[in-house]
C-alpha cells in the first residue's frame, strides 16, 4: 500500500490542524494505521495508532486530549486532528501501516509501509 500524508504547515501556539493520510488500496481496511513524528534531531516516536475498524485507538501520553486520530475506510483516509498545538509538536508527521498487525501497534519497527511526511510547524 501506498501513504500519501498532506495537511501540514504553519501553525501558531493554541492553533488547529488536521492531517490527512490517503491510501492506494481499497484494503485499506485491513490495515492499522498509525501516526509518528519526528523533530530536528531526534528519533521517530509514536503519537496515535487505530484499528482497522475504527474502535480500537492509543495515543501517546504527550498528545492525549490534543490529538484524535479518525479513520474513513470508503475514503482510504486516515486523519489526525490537532488541536491546542505547543511549539513541542513541530517534527515532520509520518503516517504508517501494517496488515498483520494482531493488535495497535506503537513502536516505529512494527510498520511495514510508511508515507513520506508532512511538516507541521507550531511558532510560540
Amino acid at each position: 500500500v501506498q501513504l500519501q500524508a498532506s495537511g501540514g504547515g504553519l501553525v501558531q501556539a493554541g492553533g488547529s490542524l488536521r492531517l490527512s493520510c490517503a491510501a492506494s488500496r481499497r484494503t485499506f481496511s485491513n490495515y492499522v494505521m498509525g501516526w509518528f513524528r519526528q523533530a530536528p534531531g531526534k528519533e521517530r516516536e509514536f503519537v496515535a495508532a487505530i484499528s482497522r475498524s475504527g474502535d480500537g485507538i492509543t495515543y501517546a501520553d504527550s498528545v492525549k486530549g490534543r490529538l484524535t486520530v479518525s479513520r474513513d475506510n470508503a475514503k482510504n483516509t486516515v486523519y489526525l486532528q490537532m488541536n491546542s498545538l505547543k511549539p513541542e509538536d513541530t517534527a515532520v508527521y509520518y503516517c504508517a501501516a501494517d496488515l498483520f498487525a494482531p493488535a495497535l501497534l506503537t513502536m516505529v519497527n512494527e510498520y511495514d509501509h510508511w508515507g513520506q511526511g508532512t511538516q507541521v510547524t507550531v511558532s510560540s
